[in-house]
């Protein structure tokens, strides 16, 4: 009887060990096992909130990432190590001219594996995302909860969205988006950096034309400015940051309207700016049809005077930040020359190239488009 009893007292101890032994098998270091990237719950995970409020649990020290969207990559090679990416976008791997990020690290993205199509259409397919195993998915492409939720469920890999915000080169979303992928990548101290680089550029291009008075404000023509695709001499946008920042006069501001828009080009006439400035994304546009309407531009002041110049293209798969401050100091060379005295734009558009991508590109976008300088149309 007993025997019976110690017997029976075994079992059970033998049953309990099992059951632990099994349930450690599962759960390992606060681990609930459920596939190779679904149901995640680490200890040392962390919790971090992306620009549509989402509070996402990423892996405490993750040490792969994609990015998805338009833009995206831009914003993570400003910051982050490309060594840790598992693979980017077909768009991304394409060389497309005015994009600096994509040129100047061509040799590296060809060689890594494509997740997808890429571009601000695209469709996101979870399936080339899951074959390379990223840590955490970065993405523009998602622009509401919603869709950034279903993604994460059907990869099991946290998404981490960021936004370029509402198009000003100096967005705080932008900022905000550098600095959330310093925090998960690790690379807290260069967020930081770029984020104070950004802000000293706008600090200084803002210094130095703060105190002209209203009167003495140069009136200014942006024109040719892309909007999904090149466009000719009617289209500009109204409160343009470049213009903004300089404190000069937009003439399109006269209209009250904010963004891109198309104007009449006797409307143009009619404001007579004294300085006009061509994005050479629409240049050629421009040129063709000055050869059927030479006598209008020829009646602008600006043409008059020899006051037409360059804008270098910024606006290719979202904001080329760097392009766009390059524009933004070349322009107050040509607005303001004494307070832009100290400032050789091509040297400076170099410097920002450094300082942001590690390489110098001013020299591949005259290759690509032409140098800064005048713009005399029809020769």
């Amino acid at each position: 009887m007993r025997k019976g009893f110690l017997l029976l007292i075994g079992i059970v101890i033998l049953s309990i060990s099992l059951s632990g032994c099994w349930a450690n098998k599962n759960s390992i270091m606060g681990k609930t096992i459920a596939g190779d990237n679904e149901g995640k719950q680490d200890s040392e995970d962390i919790i971090v909130t992306d620009l549509l409020e989402r509070e996402v649990q990423i892996p405490a020290n993750p040490t792969s990432f994609v990015n998805m969207g338009s833009g995206c990559l831009r914003l993570y090679t400003y910051v982050a190590p490309l060594e840790k990416l598992a693979g980017i976008e077909q768009s991304d791997k394409e060389r497309t001219m005015g994009t600096p990020y994509s040129i100047i690290n061509s040799d590296i993205f060809m060689n890594l594996p494509t997740i997808g199509q890429g571009g601000s259409k695209a469709s996101i397919d979870p399936e080339q995302i899951l074959m390379v195993k990223p840590d955490v998915i970065f993405s523009t492409h998602a622009t509401d909860a919603k869709t950034a939720d279903e993604l994460q469920e059907k990869t099991g890999i946290p998404v981490v969205v960021l936004s370029y915000g509402v198009g000003d080169i100096f967005d705080k979303n932008i900022y905000d988006s550098l600095i959330l992928i310093g925090k998960v990548t690790g690379e807290g101290k260069r967020a930081e950096e770029v984020v104070n680089l950004l802000e000293g550029y706008h600090r200084d291009l803002t210094d130095r034309t703060r105190d002209i008075l209203e009167e003495d404000k140069p009136s200014v023509y942006v024109g040719a400015l892309g909007n999904k695709g090149p466009q000719g001499i009617e289209s500009t946008r109204g409160d343009y940051t470049l213009l903004n920042i300089l404190n000069a006069k937009n003439v399109v501001d006269e209209t009250g309207s904010k963004g891109s828009l198309m104007i009449d080009k006797e409307q143009l006439l009619s404001w007579n700016p004294e300085y006009i400035f061509i994005d050479l994304d629409g240049y050629h546009i421009v040129e063709e049809d000055y050869k059927k309407n030479a006598n209008f531009y020829d009646s602008l002041s600006a043409v008059k005077s020899d006051n037409v110049y360059v804008q270098l293209p910024y606006i290719r798969s979202r904001i080329n930040l760097e392009t766009a401050i390059a524009d933004a100091y070349y322009m107050g060379t040509v607005l303001y020359p004494e307070r832009f005295a100290d400032i050789d734009p091509e040297e400076k558009a170099d410097e920002i190239y450094v300082e942001l991508l590690g390489s110098p590109f001013y020299n591949q976008m005259v290759e690509d488009y032409r140098e800064f300088g005048t713009i005399r149309l029809g020769e």
